[in-house]
C-alpha cells in the first residue's frame, strides 16, 4: 500500500515578536532559510539591527516595548503595504520575572509579567487577525509554556499568564471556526535560552544552575516544532503541543507532614 502524501504549506510573510530572544532568533533563522518575508519585533533596536544584518530576505522591523499600547498600535499600523499580507504571526515575546513565593515577590514584576505575556498578546493579535480573517487564510502560533499546565513553587503569576495563553488560543480557535485561520499554542518545557538570565535579572550563576547537569531543550528544538506546525497543509490545525526534554518529567504532589 502506497502511503498518501499531502503538499506542505510555506508561509509567505511571517511576523515574529520577541525576535531577538533565544527562541526568536532560531525562528528567524529557520523562516529566513525558507525564503519567507519577515516582520521582526524587538524592544532593543540595536539588537534588532544586528539580527537583521546578513538576512537575504525582505525584512521590516518594528520596535516597541510590550507595555506601550500606543507604540504597539502605531508600529503595526505603519507596516508598509508590501509587508501587510501577514499569513503567519508567531507571538513569541514574553517571559518570567523572579522565582520568589507570591507573598514575597515584587508587585511590579507580577504586573509586568501580565503586560508582556497577556496584554501585549491581545493587542498584537487584535491588530493582525482581522486581515487574516478577511483573507480567509492565516495562522497564529502562540508560544506558551508547560507552566500553563503544571504549576510549581514560585510560578504563581507566570503559570497563570501561560494558562491564559493556552485558553486564549483555544477560545480563539472557537471564534475563528469557518474563517480558515489556524491557531496553535506551543508549550515548551525546560529550554536552555536567555530566559532564566532575564528571569533572574542578569544573575548568571542562578540562570546556569537551572540547566546544570541535565539535557534541556534548545531553541532549535522549538524552532523545528514551530516550523513543522506552520508548514502542515492548511486543512490541519495543531491546537496545543506540549514539548519537554526527555530528562524532564512529572513530580509527585507536595504533601506537608506533621512534625512529632
Amino acid at each position: 500500500m502506497v502511503a498518501k502524501t499531502y503538499p506542505t504549506h510555506t508561509p509567505k510573510c511571517v511576523m515574529i515578536t520577541g525576535a531577538t530572544g533565544g527562541f526568536g532568533k532560531a525562528f528567524v533563522e529557520r523562516f529566513a532559510a525558507m525564503g519567507c518575508t519577515l516582520i521582526l519585533h524587538g524592544r532593543n533596536e540595536a539588537k534588532l539591527n544586528e539580527l537583521i544584518e546578513g538576512l537575504s530576505v525582505p525584512v521590516h522591523k518594528v520596535v516597541f516595548d510590550l507595555s506601550d499600547k500606543n507604540k504597539i498600535n502605531a508600529a503595526i499600523e505603519a507596516i508598509p503595504e508590501q509587508f501587510k499580507n501577514i499569513d503567519l504571526l508567531v507571538n513569541n515575546a514574553g517571559g518570567a520575572l523572579g522565582l520568589d513565593k507570591f507573598q514575597d515577590a515584587d508587585e511590579d514584576d507580577l504586573l509586568n509579567m501580565i503586560e508582556m505575556n497577556n496584554s501585549s498578546l491581545i493587542r498584537i493579535t487584535r491588530q493582525i487577525l482581522p486581515l487574516m480573517v478577511d483573507n480567509k487564510a492565516g495562522h497564529i502560533i502562540n508560544i506558551g509554556s508547560i507552566a500553563g499546565n503544571w504549576p510549581y513553587p514560585g510560578g504563581h503569576v507566570y503559570c497563570a499568564v501561560k494558562a491564559f495563553v493556552k485558553h486564549f488560543s483555544l477560545a480563539l480557535r472557537a471564534d475563528l471556526n469557518g474563517t480558515n485561520v489556524r491557531v496553535t499554542n506551543i508549550e515548551p518545557g525546560m529550554a536552555e535560552t536567555p530566559f532564566s538570565l532575564a528571569r533572574f535579572k542578569g544573575d548568571a550563576e542562578k540562570a546556569e544552575a537551572v540547566y546544570a547537569n541535565t539535557a534541556p531543550l534548545q531553541a532549535d528544538d522549538i524552532a523545528e516544532t514551530v516550523v513543522w506546525t506552520a508548514c502542515l497543509p492548511p486543512h490541519v490545525n495543531i491546537n496545543t503541543l506540549e514539548v519537554m526534554p526527555t530528562k524532564q518529567s512529572f513530580s509527585p504532589l507536595s504533601v506537608e507532614r506533621y512534625t512529632k
